[in-house]
């Protein structure tokens, strides 16, 4: 069992997936992968992450529905929706959904994990 916090990074894009797994281990993070919205809602029900990095476009489940599927949820993990959509509109949406935060790619790796640490930290702020 890990103290690290469990982040479920969802993509259907695989250097993504494995690019962010790669910097969210060396940032001590333990990560897990789901490559559609069908395998993501799966791992939260068995994994229980602490939160989810989010894209919006992919096949079979997209984003909007994995995200709204969350929200009605009594106890959800954090998401921050990581989407080359950067309309506001998209941004809105994703807000009324319960997004925690709206990353557009590309993005730098660093401002990711700054944005999950703030959000991980005002968490654990409320607990």
């Amino acid at each position: 069992m890990s103290d690290r916090p469990k982040i479920l990074i969802v993509d259907d894009e695989p250097d993504v997936l494995l690019t962010l797994r790669m910097i969210l281990e060396a940032e001590g993070f333990d990560p897990l992968l789901a490559a559609d919205g069908e395998t993501a809602l799966r791992r939260v029900d068995d994994e229980r992450p602490d939160l989810v990095v989010l894209d919006i476009m992919m096949p079979v489940l997209d984003g909007w529905f994995v995200l709204a599927e969350l929200g009605g949820r009594p106890t959800r993990p954090a998401v921050v929706v990581c989407s080359a959509k950067s309309g506001e509109s998209d941004r809105a949406r994703a807000t009324e959904l319960g997004a925690d935060e709206y990353v557009t790619k590309p993005f730098e790796p660093d401002d990711l994990v700054e944005v999950i640490r703030s959000i991980l930290a005002t968490a654990r702020a409320r607990v």
